[in-house]
């Protein structure tokens, strides 16, 4: 990329069918109405793209079609996270050969009691590196169990020539965003936050240049950043308190069930069925979520219609 990648880069929900079945003609639906909200990149096979309940073969569908239908028009990321390095660094390959303009990794864990030592996580990060020309965002997110400092968050940064991105979804967001900027300087290009944009104004006070949200209300949040990169704080306050009650109900209610219920909604998907062992919304749940998100008239509820 020319230049760094900054804005909203919302995470792309993976369609499937009621049977459970993957929906590749609904993904493309769902990538084309993302670009519709304005979004600046689209972030595939992440957590809240239910990735760790995709199979290889789904996984690699889901790439190719993603990555050939959205055919540049706005950039992509791929997240590739996996336990092993040689998967981890297949997966890099073969992402950046489709076309991705960026991966996302999780450190390598599997459960608490198995999380590789920091310079086994250092190992992994480096591995991608050497193999790809494209930047690496670290994803450090409590899921994972694994503790990320800012000092080795500023080392990677420092001595992993691609790994120049962070989302950073770590309670007390804010802070440690500010310290990771302060001590990685110019090595720290896209400092981001996640979590549904639910802590965006203080991230945004700590120097973040970029949200990583769902594809519920991305045409919403975006004029957040706008506003407050352009220095006009009080109108970037102003809008996130009208977003805010959406956010938090999916943050807190809803997770990644959300954008795919307003989606099937606005028929731009057929079914918002998520895979067992995860259960389906509850009908008091979706019922506040629709009436919240009908409130701010999103894009994704009228897409298909």
């Amino acid at each position: 990329m020319k230049h760094p990648l900054t804005g909203i880069l919302p995470v792309a929900p993976t369609p499937f069918f009621a049977d459970g079945q993957v929906d590749s003609e609904g993904m493309k639906r769902v990538l084309d109405c993302m670009i519709d909200q304005g979004v600046d990149a689209i972030c595939i096979l992440a957590n809240y793209s239910e990735q760790f309940l995709l199979s290889d073969e789904e996984r690699a569908l889901l790439t190719r079609v993603s990555l050939e239908h959205v055919a540049g028009r706005v950039p992509v990321i791929v997240t590739i996270s996996h336990f092993a390095n040689e998967i981890v660094v297949a997966r890099a390959r073969e992402a950046q050969a489709m076309g991705a303009a960026m991966l996302m990794m999780m450190p390598p864990y599997h459960g608490v009691g198995l999380v590789p030592p920091e310079h086994a996580i250092f190992g992994q990060f480096k591995a991608v590196s050497d193999v790809v020309n494209i930047p690496i965002m670290v994803q450090d997110a409590p899921l994972s169990g694994v503790t990320l400092s800012v000092p080795f968050l500023v080392r990677m940064a420092k001595e992993i020539e691609n790994v120049s991105y962070f989302k950073m979804e770590t309670p007390f967001a804010a802070d440690k965003l500010a310290a990771l900027i302060e001590a990685g300087g110019d090595h720290i290009v896209g400092p981001f936050d996640g979590e549904e944009a639910v802590t965006l104004l203080a991230d945004l006070d700590a120097g973040c240049t970029g949200t990583m949200t769902s594809a519920l209300q991305p045409e919403k949040i975006r004029p957040i950043l706008i506003d407050y990169r352009a220095g006009n704080i009080d109108a970037a306050l102003d809008q996130w308190r009208l977003c805010l009650p959406l956010i938090n109900h999916e943050n807190r209610q809803c997770g990644l069930k959300a954008a795919k219920t307003v989606m099937m909604e606005g028929g731009v998907i057929q079914s918002d069925h998520v895979r067992a062992p995860l259960q389906p919304m509850s009908a008091r749940t979706k019922t506040r979520l629709l009436q919240l998100a009908h409130e701010l008239d999103v894009i994704a509820l009228k897409w298909g219609k």
